[in-house]
């Protein structure tokens, strides 16, 4: 199976409209960006897929977070990194072969997108700005769907975003919406057929761009 974008392609950075950060205006580091979710296709399909699970996860996340963002300070390139899932979605139908540009995403939602847009009978899972911004009155809410790049602009290593794509050999995984990557896991297994990945990059860092 194979997934390709138009708005990127493997290894290659990530326009910032489909960002959920770019960098500030009159000399602040970060601003809110478009945060339109990529256009994507896929073809090489194996026979029997009834269905399609698309995750979208950052592999290279602070794994300590008293550095990020501050001012005169760096996040290291050494420090351990982490997860952080951007995009969960499953039930995609089995004759969807592409995801339109903005079609599941456009503009970032404080608190939250509670219903996104997606393929008809698909279901979103919970991101998880809904942990980064938990303590955040102005934006803590349950973020559904896509919410693309935002890492941190001192942060000395250039994020990668891992889109995967999952052939299944069932039509639904009886998720509720808003599941968790755990969950979404658990309901997968024994059912997937195939995977394709695609990986795009992004930095807010000033000396990395």
């Amino acid at each position: 199976m194979r997934l390709t974008s138009r708005d990127f392609s493997d290894q290659q950075p990530i326009p910032e409209q489909c960002a959920f950060g770019r960098p500030g205006d009159h000399g602040e580091p970060i601003a809110l960006a478009a945060n339109r979710n990529p256009q994507l296709a896929w073809s090489e399909v194996p026979e029997g897929t009834r269905s399609f699970v698309l995750t979208c996860v950052d592999p290279d996340a602070p794994s300590v977070g008293e550095d990020v963002n501050q001012p005169g300070r760096s996040v290291a390139a050494s420090l351990e990194r982490t997860d952080f899932v951007h995009w969960l979605m499953a039930d995609i139908p089995g004759g969807c072969r592409e995801l339109a540009h903005g079609s599941c995403s456009d503009g970032v939602v404080a608190h939250g997108k509670r219903r996104p847009d997606g393929p008809a009978g698909a279901k979103q899972g919970r991101n998880d700005y809904t942990l980064w911004f938990k303590d955040d009155a102005g934006m803590a809410g349950d973020y559904f769907g896509y919410d693309g790049p935002c890492p941190p602009w001192n942060d000395e290593r250039v994020h990668r975003y891992e889109f995967r794509l999952y052939a299944l050999d069932v039509e639904a995984l009886g998720l509720a919406e808003g599941f968790t990557r755990d969950t979404l896991r658990a309901a997968m297994g024994g059912r997937v057929l195939a995977q394709a990945l695609l990986t795009g990059t992004y930095t807010l860092n000033p000396a990395l761009r």
